[in-house]
């Protein structure tokens, strides 16, 4: 039964996914469907239209094997060695630029919000006296 969960909520998942996709095309937005779909997810997780326990184990089986999905993309750039001594400094030096500032991000939210949420727990801590 946990399995076929999982897999509901995977596929769930990529509803949003596929609605993102739909919503660029008609749009023509010049920004990728997954991302929008990202988005829309994120809407509805906010607005509380979909509880996080919709998503919770499928969200969580995904990041357990995201290093498999990345395999694919390393093979390819091995096959294609040119691509990396042509523009290899330029590309490390994105990458790393991008790493840098995803972790910032990432960083800085998880600050503000464990900050938010402690902040939280004073007030209503304050207002049972």
């Amino acid at each position: 039964m946990k399995y076929i969960v999982t897999v509901f909520q995977i596929l769930i998942l990529y509803m949003f996914y596929y609605a993102g996709v739909i919503v660029q095309e008609l749009l023509k937005i010049p920004i990728p469907g997954s991302i929008i779909g990202l988005v829309l997810l994120f809407l509805c997780l906010y607005i509380k239209l979909i509880p996080i326990n919709t998503i919770n184990r499928g969200a969580g089986f995904l990041i357990a094997i995201l290093p498999l999905l990345f395999v694919p993309v390393c093979i390819g750039v091995m096959k294609y060695p040119i691509l990396l001594s042509i523009k290899g400094l330029s590309i490390i030096f994105v990458v790393f630029v991008s790493s840098v500032f995803t972790l910032l991000i990432a960083g800085g939210t998880s600050q503000l919000l464990e900050k938010l949420m402690t902040y939280r727990k004073e007030q209503n801590e304050w207002e049972n006296y």
